[in-house]
């Protein structure tokens, strides 16, 4: 049995996320959980997040989730972060006046169009909240694109975006006024910024991906 914990801080498409990765396989047990020693001693982890940065890092300090990921990457755990589960990765957020996030990745997120009009190539203003389906650019080979073509559309809804710090740990990227990260990877860790449960048959591709993946490239 394929053992998945997500990770339940209050915050997030939990029971989406856990009923996509349930449908890939009867092999699969998914429990949306915040204990610590239940998600540890998964065989892999999600760690996903929607809403405001300051309310998600309250929430994963408060119950200590922070710990928890740190120690699951450091044992090399296969760990899929989704979303604002990708983005409290970070060192900073812009959002709600900057907040200090986990800092396991260089970089830093920031607003669509810093606080000015976002324009596409023909200069037609473009909508914030970023939200729909967009090309994401695989910019490194990774067990997670297997049978995922390049420039397939994923499904996206957010108005901040990771910059990274280090580019040789961005797997794939997307444009919407500006090119930005949509996939980081380090190690055992994978991070996407759009979302995997709504992106139909892509997305379960890289969930299924994911359920296959030991943590190694």
């Amino acid at each position: 049995m394929n053992n998945v914990a997500v990770i339940d801080y209050g915050m997030g498409n939990l029971h989406s996320v856990a009923k996509a990765v349930e449908s890939l396989s009867a092999d699969v047990r998914v429990s949306v959980t915040s204990d610590a020693e239940q998600i540890l001693n998964a065989d892999r982890i999600i760690f996903p997040g929607v809403g405001a940065i300051r309310d998600c890092m309250a929430e994963i300090r408060r119950l200590g989730v922070d710990e928890i990921v740190t120690k699951a990457v450091a044992e090399k755990r296969p760990v899929l972060a989704i979303c604002v589960g990708m983005q409290a990765l970070m060192e900073r957020s812009e959002e709600n006046g900057n907040v200090d996030c986990l800092n396991m990745l260089p970089g830093q997120v920031l607003r669509f169009g810093g606080g000015k009009a976002l324009l596409d190539a023909n200069g037609q203003r473009l909508k914030v909240p970023h939200m729909g389906w967009n090309q994401v650019t695989q910019t490194q080979p990774h067990p997670l694109w297997h049978k995922v073509e390049d420039n397939t559309r994923f499904y996206f809804v957010h108005s901040y975006y990771v910059q990274a710090g280090e580019p040789n740990q961005v797997a794939g990227t997307s444009e919407y006024g500006e090119v930005f990260t949509a996939a980081l990877s380090q190690d055992s860790l994978f991070a996407v910024q759009f979302h995997p449960e709504k992106s139909q048959h892509a997305g379960l591709q890289l969930l299924d991906n994911f359920l296959h993946w030991d943590g190694t490239r």
